[in-house]
């Protein structure tokens, strides 16, 4: 069967639109030919910096034949409606219409058209202008003379040729015959634009690919890739180095290459007293560069802190002196932007100009002028930097996370290890106090590096920096954790914070964010989360479920549809986990009973006099809240829920899993629907049903077995969700499995006598209660 070959070659494509492009490319070419009547075999495509290529086997040399019956108007049909029909379906006369009978219709024509099957090359030259002069580049251009003309082509970069052939491998390919924006479709492309610029021919796929190889094109970008990865693998390993991987920038220099040569450079071994990231960043940033590290010991470890001078870098032309001038050049580059990046190192180091008037920030916010770090923090404070304009400064928001976050240390300060001088610290009101001067410390210099020179030239730093200078004034290690970490997690494939110090801190600025907008009504909507609160949500659930903490967000998100926000994305990531849906559900809108939250009376926000703290609400829009936002609530504001304990629900979705895959809980699933559906049918007719189980009147054996096992049940059951143990839950239930199958086989429940119907059915709404207790077994799927 025939292939179809097609290149569009270009000016620089940029490394970002290629291989998007190409799937485009792929995607609209192919879904013209289906639409078309053709099938095909195989597609694949690729992609260079200057050229996009589609490879499609197996093609249908021609469409084929489509015989269409087409419905007209009733015979008795005007004769305007007739003449339209026949205009439509192509007709000369109504003769050369059939005339079919329908039992309610009457009769009607019918036309029969004939479609005869095209050429595939007529198909594709038919879709081709469309698909080029409208492919969806997010930016594109129009050129040359013809571009003050209306509707000229419009491409990323100036499209430069065409190729387009089409034939089966025992013949001569043909070329497909069309043209746009005046470039007409040929069967010759061109090589490298340095080494081999002159016009190569092709046949079909196979050849085009071996000619651009010897025209110094590696068309395949997944070849490139690992020519890239092996060389500089190999340069690095005959110095004693390693390459620093870094795949996001083995994607971008591929698309900047078409023969890609790797090599080697090197700068002054000064520069390395900058902290690695630094160089790093600066290296990638301004030219594109791989960075070095010692080659790790044969027992492995961790050589990450520690770079060396050496920087490799991709070329794309094959140089005659081997690459020599080409990687001098890239040093001093290098060399002029880690200048750059010494100087944004050592000035954050030093003291501000305006120490003076930074004194009122520095009492409010309790900081150390001494310090750099806090130098920066009052400097954020004086400079009042907007947050958000309905939620105040970075600084009000910073104090808003400090507050927070020392709630936070009282609630987990049980559950976690505290490190006081390098040590696991014994339960203590000193070491209680302790954690949390180290929470409050790291709360207040969390956002103090977002005013330093190396997160103003690379914001993607902040967090990392500020750990950074808070090891060099020395502060707490948990302190300088907190610091860099309190961001984390920013993705599915990101670390949680493990130490607590900074699990708090996380915590604070995360539920900071969401309380707030929540406050002033800035909820995701659809697809739209400008804010991401949708991460900032999971990044609670993951901290708090991977650090498995019981933390009741009841008390600490007063809004109640806020609480169900936290809910959905608990959804997602137990789905994600391979929990069941339904058993999601269940435990989420049943459940035991949950403790009152310690943390009730003790949140912060109280103005003096006992009266509650202003909130966004109160605000006029667009000025901020004045005091602290309702993160931290008062008694009346606080939403308990008995599902607001994530670990909580967790725990009981797992034990449920566990408990219905065994045959008690399958068969007391059944006995439960059985239950419920009898009462709700008689609830729904108001038959009567007891307020309690009246032992005197239970006759048969299997009911008087029923409510003994139910009592048994409900004590056991209430015990093992005092101490949250729903493996001691599921036991308690699994007990009343048999008896529940012994009551249904044996026992009417809608006896004659009223009492005793009455009495039977409480017994069955005790067993319903018991296991609401655990979840709702009603929306459990099976």
């Amino acid at each position: 069967m025939p292939d179809l070959l097609l290149e569009l070659r270009s000016e620089e494509i940029p490394a970002r639109m290629q291989r998007k492009a190409a799937g485009d490319l792929k995607k609209l070419v192919t879904d013209a030919l289906v639409e078309a009547g053709l099938t095909y075999e195989g597609a694949r495509e690729y992609w260079t910096p200057r050229r996009l290529t589609l490879d499609i086997r197996g093609v249908d040399a021609r469409s084929r034949d489509v015989v269409e019956e087409r419905k007209g108007p009733r015979t008795d049909a005007p004769d305007k409606a007739i003449q339209g029909f026949l205009r439509g379906a192509g007709l000369s006369s109504i003769d050369e219409a059939s005339v079919q009978s329908d039992p309610k219709k009457g009769e009607f024509y019918v036309a029969r058209i004939n479609k005869p099957g095209r050429a595939a090359e007529e198909i594709v030259a038919e879709a081709m202008p469309g698909i080029i002069r409208d492919f969806p580049w997010p930016k594109s251009m129009r050129w040359g003379p013809a571009s003050a003309e209306p509707g000229s082509l419009r491409w990323v970069r100036p499209l430069q040729s065409i190729l387009c052939t089409f034939g089966p491998e025992t013949e001569e390919p043909v070329v497909v015959d069309f043209e746009v924006g005046g470039i007409k479709a040929s069967n010759l492309t061109a090589g490298h634009r340095f080494h081999a610029p002159d016009p190569i021919k092709v046949r079909r796929f196979d050849d085009y690919a071996a000619s651009l190889e010897k025209a110094f094109v590696v068309l395949d970008a997944e070849r490139r890739k690992d020519i890239i990865r092996h060389d500089a693998e190999n340069l690095a390993f005959a110095r004693g180095l390693e390459v620093v991987p870094d795949e996001a920038l083995l994607e971008e220099v591929s698309g900047l290459v078409e023969w890609p040569v790797t090599l080697m450079g090197s700068f002054e071994e000064e520069f390395l007293q900058i902290p690695p990231e630094v160089i790093q960043l600066t290296i990638k940033a301004n030219q594109k560069c791989f960075v070095a590290r010692p080659q790790s010991g044969p027992t492995g470890g961790d050589q990450s802190s520690t770079l060396s001078n050496d920087f490799l870098l991709v070329s794309n032309i094959a140089a005659s002196d081997g690459g020599a001038d080409i990687a001098r050049g890239n040093g001093k580059v290098v060399r002029a932007r880690l200048s750059d990046a010494l100087y944004f190192w050592q000035t954050d180091q030093a003291d501000l100009p305006d120490l003076e008037a930074l004194k009122p920030a520095a009492d409010k916010l309790g900081l150390d002028l001494s310090k750099p770090l806090d130098q920066r923090m009052a400097k954020l404070d004086a400079l009042g930097v907007t947050f958000h304009a309905r939620l105040g400064s970075q600084s009000e928001r910073v104090e808003r996370i400090a507050a927070l976050a020392e709630t936070i240390a009282g609630a987990i300060g049980d559950q976690v290890k505290v490190r006081i001088d390098g040590e696991d610290a014994e339960r203590s009101e000193i070491a209680t106090a302790e954690f949390k001067r180290q929470v409050r410390r790291a709360a207040l210099l969390a956002k103090a590096d977002l005013t330093t020179e190396a997160v103003g030239e690379f914001p993607e730093l902040q967090g990392l920096m500020g750990r950074y200078y808070a090891a060099l004034q020395g502060e707490h290690p948990s302190v300088q954790a907190a610091i860099e970490e309190h961001y984390k997690p920013l993705g599915p494939g990101d670390q949680v914070p493990t130490d607590p110090v900074a699990i708090c801190v996380a915590l604070a600025d995360k539920l900071d964010m969401l309380v707030g907008f929540w406050a002033i009504d800035e909820k995701p909507t659809g697809s739209k989360d400008p804010y991401a609160l949708r991460r900032a949500a999971l990044g609670v659930i993951r901290i708090v479920l991977e650090n498995a903490l019981t933390l009741r967000l009841g008390s600490m998100t007063p809004a109640g549809d806020l609480l169900a926000f936290f809910h959905d994305r608990l959804k997602v990531q137990l789905r994600d986990s391979g929990a069941r849906h339904d058993l999601v559900d269940a435990v989420l809108s049943g459940g035991a009973d949950a403790a009152i939250s310690p943390l009730v009376g003790e949140m912060p926000g109280k103005a003096e006099g006992g009266a509650s703290a202003p909130t966004p609400q109160d605000a006029a829009p667009g000025t901020p809240p004045s005091g602290l936002p309702p993160i931290s609530p008062t008694r009346g504001e606080i939403s308990q829920s008995p599902n607001d304990d994530l670990l909580d629900v967790t725990r009981r979705v797992e034990a449920l899993g566990a408990f219905l895959a065994t045959e008690d809980g399958a068969n007391l699933l059944a006995g439960y629907r059985r239950a419920a559906n009898i009462l709700a049918a008689e609830e729904k007719k108001g038959t009567a049903i007891a307020e309690t189980v009246d032992l005197s009147i239970l006759t048969e054996q299997e009911e008087k077995l029923l409510a003994a096992a139910v009592d048994r049940a409900e004590i056991e059951l209430a015990d093992a969700l005092e101490t949250a143990n729903y493996e001691q839950a599921m036991a308690a239930l699994a007990k009343l499995r048999l008896p529940v199958d012994a009551f249904f086989e044996t026992v009417l429940v809608n006896a004659d006598d009223e009492k005793v119907r009455a009495n039977r059915l409480a017994l069955l709404a005790r067993i319903r209660s018991a296991c609401g207790k655990v979840a709702d077994f009603s929306r459990i799927a099976g």
